[in-house]
């Protein structure tokens, strides 16, 4: 195999492939790239044999094959060589070494049999549809903070999309929950979207996605079954296997008859937030909200630290409450909320909160309270 790439493409799909492969693995052809050289291009894969990336780029080909090299340090390598530099890869064979070379700089990789090499394959079944770069981006942005990182619930460490008919509109819907909140971002279900499977993907590929989203252009293909999931964008595509689990049924969570409402302008509310939990313990991170008429009033008390307390002036003229949450979580709802304004729906300081954005009605949150 003998080719000459350009530097920036070389570094773009190399930055793609290599950020699925896990820093430390047992099964060495892991932690490595595929290169495979055809009559113009060469296409880069790799996995971690729950999810497969392959981005391809244009190459002048001399001799076509395929061959495997350390991912990470083949990225860290092309990283750091002069901008505008060409690149040329070559493996004869005999050397069991891939030589990359660029102009005075010259390096010897160690090398895997390509046929070692773990391929995804593809499942054929399913929906496959188009959706516009924007909404994926808006779909994952606005949900993924809520995703769990417990082990245990296995079945929460993903993203559940989904289509669902409702008051006579499909919907495509994301939603993420880890017990303690959930959060739900919709968008008008894409042609050819109807009647997929509702599946789980994996936190790890969700963030894959979302950083290929920021490098491409155009809208994205996207293919669901019941087992994998393929995101396809332009020469770059990410096929993963999604979680075989149940995911519980989010819509018994979302609060329908919460009548006090409170309007709260959303970059004030987040601001006093985020002073007063300055003193709360770690672990619950408590801030107790005081609900009085066109007030809210936050207090923090850590029995180490002291007390911290603030007054906020909001839209509200219910009978007076007061109701906790984790101070985190309510920065995290608070930085999705695109409009300045921002409407909390209660029925109790025990029942769940419904927190809306005005600005984007395709957006729900529901936090669970704490006492305080």
């Amino acid at each position: 195999m003998q080719l000459t790439i350009e530097r920036a493409a070389l570094l773009k799909a190399l930055g793609h492939v290599q950020s699925v492969v896990e820093r430390r693995n047992t099964i060495p052809i892991l932690s490595n790239v595929l290169l495979s050289a055809g009559r113009d291009s060469v296409s880069f894969s790799a996995t971690d044999l729950d999810m497969e990336m392959v981005d391809e780029a244009e190459a002048q080909v001399t001799t076509e094959g395929q061959i495997t090299a350390p991912a990470h340090t083949l990225y860290e390598i092309v990283r750091k060589l002069p901008e505008g530099a060409d690149v040329e890869l070559t493996y004869d064979g005999t050397d069991p070494r891939l030589t990359v070379a660029a102009g005075r700089s010259r390096f010897n990789l160690p090398v895997l049999p390509s046929g070692d090499f773990p391929v995804m394959t593809a499942d054929s079944g399913g929906v496959r549809f188009t959706l516009m770069k924007e909404d994926l981006a808006r779909l994952i942005d606005k949900t993924r903070f809520a995703i769990s990182t417990e082990e245990t619930r296995y079945y929460l460490n993903g993203l559940y999309l989904h289509t669902i008919a409702e008051e006579g509109q499909l919907l495509l819907r994301a939603v993420a929950t880890d017990g303690h909140r959930l959060a739900l971002a919709e968008t008008p279900a894409p042609e050819g979207s109807a009647g997929g499977p509702g599946v789980i993907v994996p936190r790890k590929t969700v963030d894959q996605v979302r950083r290929l989203l920021d490098d491409g252009s155009g809208p994205v293909e996207i293919q669901v079954s019941a087992q994998k999931v393929r995101f396809e964008f332009g020469r770059a595509s990410l096929t993963s296997k999604v979680i075989d689990g149940a995911f519980p049924d989010y819509a018994r969570v979302i609060p329908r008859g919460n009548d006090k409402i409170a309007g709260i302008d959303n970059r004030v509310f987040a601001s006093a937030v985020d002073r007063v939990s300055t003193i709360s313990a770690e672990k619950s991170r408590s801030v107790k909200l005081a609900f009085d008429a066109g007030r809210v009033t936050l207090t923090v008390r850590n029995m180490e630290a002291g007390q911290g307390v603030e007054e906020v002036e909001i839209d509200y003229d219910e009978a007076p409450f007061e109701i906790g949450f984790n101070a985190r979580y309510l920065l995290d709802v608070a930085g999705q909320i695109e409009g300045e304004q921002a409407q909390f729906r209660f029925a109790d300081p025990a029942s769940p909160t419904l927190v809306l954005d005005p600005s984007d009605p395709g957006v729900q949150y529901v936090l669970m309270p704490l006492r305080v």
